[in-house]
């Protein structure tokens, strides 16, 4: 004698699901529980969270030989997300609860009382579940409010095994519990540092506009206390909101994270990691569960990185292919996930180790010691390859206290910046509907010298620095981004010579 129950759950690569549909097969052998279909040490362990879980929860599992399949088999199977759907399918096959056609998901941990317990990863599961079909969605309480963020999913949650089954249909005595209603997750919004706060810094200011608006990288190099961090600190609070679709990704990203019901926002993240941190902190990885790095949790947002020499040399060079691609491939040897990396980048930089480099102690300065070895050697730590790859490098010179009392009350206010930056999206998003882009930082050098070329003869000074070697073409094209978020910013129908060269003295301004 033989039965079998069927349920549905989902197998995270990154933040991509795929649907999984595990089948429980009782038959009248010895008394044993195993699962196959390449689950972890941890979903192993299911079998006595199950078995206790259901003892708890007043539907016990028969003793007969249960064998859980997870299919498909090929894919790695990872954490204890898959208890609940594998406790509903032998619950089936067991006759306790209906048998399903796994048009219906179960996401959880089950707790050796029987309690269902959140978990990570919420957010991108019920993507996936909404984009193969699935009805419905049954996810712990804990992770109701960071479901229902998923629009076009019958989501609905459950705080206990017995609640699952009886939720199911399943003929079991019924209890006292206290309904859980659906609620919109709050949106996490951190308040914006004020950009008017700035005082001098004219080209950090400038420099800060620009990228916003065209989602460039940037490079800030001064000495200590000359506003790198506070420029950077400002530049989330110049980007627009983010768009519904943008705001699901940043979700995905931070639900595989865990954290939770802060998992929705709709404004720009920032993520500002220590000068410690080490390549997998930075780019994601981990033993068992791959998870996301600084990189890809500043999605549609701002990484910023405060004293970047700081940072080991093969750290930084792992964002060289993050940020040509837009995406990162972290593969380990169980297995490998993609995840976003769509941000902007904010290196800063002191000019040595001491900070004092190009300062003049004959008009009353501080006194550099390093060596001019010792500054090449320090700034070396950003490799070449990777500053080829950030578009805006400017030098921040010390505020003085005339430049102080000249420039109150100049730089605009972060709610008159955002006005000017969304101002520039839109032209951007007119000129480039139906191209899948939508900011200039991301356009491609084909489109640059064919539908997006600059006036005749604007681009002379960049083509003489191809000939010369003091240019890549892929400055050439960065330079040419940057000439277009210029005039964008000025209302310029197309870049000519003046915005050609402020754009290259914006990535040549070290």
């Amino acid at each position: 004698m033989s039965d079998i129950g069927r349920s549905a759950a989902v197998a995270l690569l990154g933040v991509s699901g795929r649907l999984v549909e595990v089948e429980a097969h009782l038959t009248s052998q010895l008394p044993g529980f195993s699962i196959i279909g390449l689950p972890d040490t941890s979903l192993g362990e299911a079998r006595e969270r199950v078995r206790s879980a259901a003892a708890n929860a007043g539907c016990p599992l028969p003793a007969r030989r249960i064998t859980v399949n997870l299919t498909p088999a090929a894919i790695p199977k990872r954490g204890s997300g898959f208890d609940l759907a594998i406790a509903m399918a032998v619950l089936a096959a067991a006759g306790t609860a209906p048998r399903t056609s796994g048009r219906v998901v179960y996401v959880g941990e089950l707790g050796l009382d029987g309690r269902v317990r959140p978990v990570p990863g919420v957010v991108p599961m019920v993507l996936a579940a909404r984009a193969a079909g699935v009805e419905r969605v049954v996810v712990p309480v804990g992770n109701l409010e960071e479901a229902l963020v998923v629009p076009g999913v019958l989501v609905h949650g459950v705080d206990s095994l017995r609640g699952a089954a009886i939720d199911a249909g399943a003929m079991l005595p019924a209890v006292d519990v206290d309904p859980v209603l659906p609620t919109a997750l709050a949106d996490v919004r951190v308040p914006d540092a004020e950009f008017g706060d700035v005082l001098g810094n004219e080209i950090g200011v400038r420099a800060m506009l620009t990228a916003a608006a065209g989602g460039h990288h940037v490079l800030l190099l001064g000495p200590p206390g000359a506003g790198k961090t506070m420029l950077a600190e400002r530049l989330p609070g110049l980007l627009p909101d983010l768009h519904s679709e943008a705001a699901l990704e940043v979700a995905a990203v931070r639900s595989v994270a865990g954290l939770g019901t802060r998992s929705w926002t709709t404004r720009p993240p920032w993520e500002a990691p220590h000068h410690s941190a080490s390549a997998i902190a930075l780019i994601g990885g981990g033993s068992g569960t791959i998870r996301p790095g600084a990189v890809s949790r500043a999605t549609q947002g701002v990484l910023f990185l405060d004293e970047a020499p700081e940072f080991p040399r093969a750290v930084l060079d792992a964002l060289r292919q993050p940020l040509e691609s837009g995406r990162i491939t972290v593969h380990r040897a169980a297995g490998s996930a993609e995840f976003p990396a769509r941000c902007q980048v904010v290196l800063a930089a002191n000019p040595c180790p001491c900070g004092h480099a190009g300062s003049r102690p004959e008009l009353g300065g501080p006194v550099c010691d390093c060596s001019p070895t010792t500054v090449r050697r320090y700034l070396a730590r950003m490799s070449g390859p990777l500053l080829d790859r950030i578009d805006i490098r400017v030098q921040v010179p010390r505020v003085t206290a005339a430049v102080m009392r000249r420039s109150a009350g100049t730089t605009p206010t972060t709610a008159e910046a955002r006005v000017v930056v969304e101002a520039a999206r839109a032209r951007m998003t007119d000129r480039l509907a139906g191209t899948g882009w939508s900011r200039n930082a991301e356009v491609t050098g084909a489109w640059l010298r064919g539908p997006g070329r600059a006036e005749p003869g604007a681009t002379t000074a960049l083509d003489r620095g191809l000939e010369l070697g003091t240019l890549t073409m892929r400055g050439w094209d960065r330079v040419m981004r940057l000439a277009w978020t210029i005039a964008d910013l000025t209302a310029v129908d197309r870049p000519g010579g003046d915005q050609v060269s402020a754009a290259l003295g914006l990535r040549s301004g070290l």
